[in-house]
């Protein structure tokens, strides 16, 4: 079948893994009998550029400017440096060529530009791993050529982004035409000619293009421009994650300018619609959710009666266009969890559509990404991870859920376990009392590497005053119980939020000083509040204390919202001195350090005891709730029992760091025996049949379960609970 439909990520959102959103168009169309291509042209216009001949490309018009800065004029000066090991340093970074690790780390191999000096004296290479040290440096120095290009030839250049400011707060499209009438860039020059590759070997009778963030807007747009030139026939469509949440009042109708169509969240049923409706088999007053422009004005139709597809009925996604082994592994930072953002391929899924708590009031919680909650039957999404793993060869899995339910989690681990699939796993979850020490040993048997959370704030009137439906002492005890099982976790911060003081700023800054001292978390990110048009404070200011002071609707964008605090300020030196802490911390840096030393301005000293982590802790009480869980399960290996001189007999429970034994009593042997056996995952559970507390209580054999919950407080159960007895 010919391909009718050629779906792009324009530039740009990450160096080391495609962003998932054509992969899971691309899967769901081929399900449904459609041709389908994809193409990755941001990933391709960097590699365009950082290659002897993009290289060459930029020196050339470096030589022809006039003032050059003075950091620019002595990289020009090495330029024959920057060409003679660039191809190396992009195959290095690929991880086609580990074995110039060393050559990297020995010194003077790589011409150090300002981003070298900024990072301060170099660490022996000794004392880290070669290749991660290697990969340090070549980051560096990538950055140091992509400041270069965005000071000189390029301004739009960046690494995580295109353009940002053009797609941020456009209120109107003026800032976007603007934009898009000055000439191409070379950077743009590479993106076009990455994408007509790909126009002329799919001849598409409709281009999609995705924009999930404000950095992949003018790129989109750069492209669309370029189409309607060369190939004015070819339809254009945009999508993604600003359309659903900026462009849902567009009027601008030079917008269409450029574009046939926009459409609006969730685009299975969209794009279904719009095939059907370029083929002559639906009328446009039937397509879904979707903008366009007819007689002259802006349209919006959503005729379509058809309901939304199911989390099942999605398919497997396919990365099959997107070429893995091309994308580059950057290394930032040493710190363990920051780093899964930027290093290597994650396939990604979904356990579950929306979120199951949408009552934060800074979300967009109205809206269809938020408020339509589904979970994936567990069944269907390990299905998936085999078929991703069969396809991709690659056995990491990111879940991008705007939180992932804990039941979701609990049932694919079992899946996983029942399968015997190996995989590593990380994804985004909420701070919430159902995140047990045993469900996150679970987890983490699995495969559970690291998980995200918004954490927000670290006061508890703030939390209360955003609705996130967690305390501080909550979110203490689950990030150590995610510790305790060996899983990684990073916190989102905010600070401005409407009534927030200064002083509880620092209070919340000095809470996750200890947060991270403690060793609950290993990362954290800290961004300003910001009022959005969708959320409840956006939708009703007044009620939350805030005044909204801009921007103006000018018939395109929508979404951040400029406020007047009527309470509280936010002046810019505390964001600044919040971030600097962070970046000490996840460096594992200044976690002694009193908190207002990170600011350039006085603040009050922080009224939080510097031992509060260890209060929370104390109350809690140590001993077991038996009622708190529900099924056992077991982790361990096949266990054996022993005769042993005497009336008790010796049961060996292996793990796979150490064998326990236990002296039991020959009818509480056996029963323990069953009981493992019955609560070991197999293929044959298919997530049920563990046994049940309850049903195991009421049948324990000496005395019954008043005996059973004496049973609980021994050693001999605590060693069993350690070797791999789960309750979840």
């Amino acid at each position: 079948m010919a391909v009718t439909f050629l779906l792009v990520i324009p530039p740009l959102t990450q160096l080391n893994t495609p962003y998932p959103s054509t992969a899971y168009l691309t899967g769901f169309l081929r399900s449904r009998g459609y041709a389908v291509a994809q193409a990755d042209v941001g990933i391709e216009m960097v590699l365009a550029l950082f290659s002897r001949a993009g290289l060459s490309r930029v020196f050339e018009r470096l030589r022809a400017m006039p003032d050059l800065p003075g950091e620019a004029r002595q990289m020009l000066a090495l330029h024959s440096a920057y060409l003679d090991t660039i191809d190396a340093v992009v195959g290095f970074l690929q991880g086609r060529d580990p074995t110039l690790a060393p050559r990297i780390c020995q010194g003077g191999f790589l011409p150090q530009g300002p981003r070298f000096a900024a990072a301060g004296p170099m660490a022996p290479a000794q004392s880290l791993q070669a290749t991660d040290q290697a990969r340090h440096w070549a980051t560096l120095y990538l950055e140091d050529l992509a400041d270069l290009i965005q000071a000189t030839v390029a301004p739009q250049f960046a690494l995580s982004r295109y353009a940002e400011s053009v797609g941020t707060s456009a209120g109107s499209f003026e800032s976007v035409a603007q934009a898009l009438a000055s000439p191409p860039s070379l950077t743009d020059e590479l993106m076009l000619d990455s994408l007509w590759n790909h126009v002329e070997a799919a001849d598409p009778a409709l281009v999609g293009l995705t924009v999930p963030f404000p950095g992949n807007l003018y790129g989109a747009f750069r492209i669309a421009q370029a189409l309607k030139v060369r190939r004015p026939t070819v339809k254009v469509m945009l999508g993604g994650g600003y359309a659903n949440t900026e462009l849902r009042r567009i009027s601008d109708p030079r917008v269409f300018d450029y574009l046939d169509f926009v459409t609006l969240d969730d685009g299975e049923r969209p794009l279904l619609c719009l095939l059907e409706y370029l083929s002559g088999t639906r009328e446009e007053a039937a397509l879904c959710r979707t903008f366009l422009r007819s007689k002259g004005q802006v349209v919006f139709r959503n005729g379509a009666h058809e309901p939304e597809f199911g989390m099942a009925d999605l398919g497997t996604p396919t990365y099959d266009g997107l070429p893995l082994s091309r994308y580059l592994s950057i290394l930032d930072t040493l710190n363990p969890m920051h780093r899964l953002w930027s290093e290597g391929h994650w396939n990604k899924l979904t356990v579950a559509h929306g979120c199951y708590w949408k009552q934060c009031t800074f979300c967009d919680v109205g809206l269809d990404y938020i408020s339509r909650y589904e979970a994936t039957p567990s069944e269907v999404l390990t299905d998936r991870i085999e078929a991703l793993i069969a396809e991709t060869g690659r056995r990491g899995f990111h879940f991008v859920d705007e939180a992932a339910p804990p039941a979701g989690l609990k049932g694919l681990a079992l899946c996983l376990l029942e399968r015997g699939v190996t995989i590593s796993w990380w994804g985004n979850i909420r701070f919430e009392p159902a995140f047990t020490p045993d469900l996150c040993r679970l987890l983490a048997a699995s495969g559970c590497i690291a998980v995200s959370a918004g954490l927000e704030t670290a006061s508890d009137r703030l939390l209360e005053a955003m609705k996130k439906g967690i305390t501080l002492e909550q979110t203490a005890v689950v990030a150590a119980a995610f510790r305790q099982a060996g899983i990684l976790v990073h916190a989102y911060l905010m600070y401005g939020f409407p009534g927030e003081t200064i002083d509880e700023t620092v209070e919340s800054l000095e809470r996750v000083r200890q947060l991270f001292a403690q060793g609950l978390i290993q990362s954290a990110f800290w961004h300003k509040f910001v009022a959005t048009a969708h959320s409840p404070i956006g939708l009703d200011p007044e009620a939350h204390g805030i005044r909204i002071t801009g921007p103006s609707f000018g018939g395109f964008a929508e979404n951040d919202l400029t406020h007047e605090d009527r309470q509280s300020q936010t002046p810019g030196w505390l964001g600044t001195g919040l971030r600097r802490a962070l970046l000490n911390f996840i460096e594992g840096e200044g976690l002694a350090t009193d908190v207002r030393s990170w600011f350039d301005h006085p603040v009050g000293k922080p009224k939080v005891p510097r031992d509060w982590i260890q209060q929370v802790f104390a109350k809690r009480t140590a001993a077991e709730s038996p009622a708190a869980e529900r099924r056992f399960v077991w982790l361990g290996g096949t266990p054996a029992m022993e005769s042993t001189k005497g009336s008790k007999q010796r049961v060996i429970l292996p793990s796979r760091t150490e064998d326990i034994a236990l002296r039991l009593e020959p009818d509480e042997a056996t029963w323990l025996l069953h009981l493992i056996h019955a609560a070991t995952p197999t293929k044959a559970k298919h997530g049920e049949g563990y046994p049940s507390l309850k049903d195991v209580r009421a049948l324990y054999p000496l005395g019954g379960p008043r005996s059973f919950d004496a049973l609980f407080r021994t050693s001999a159960w605590k060693k069993a609970r350690a070797a791999g007895l789960l309750l979840v």
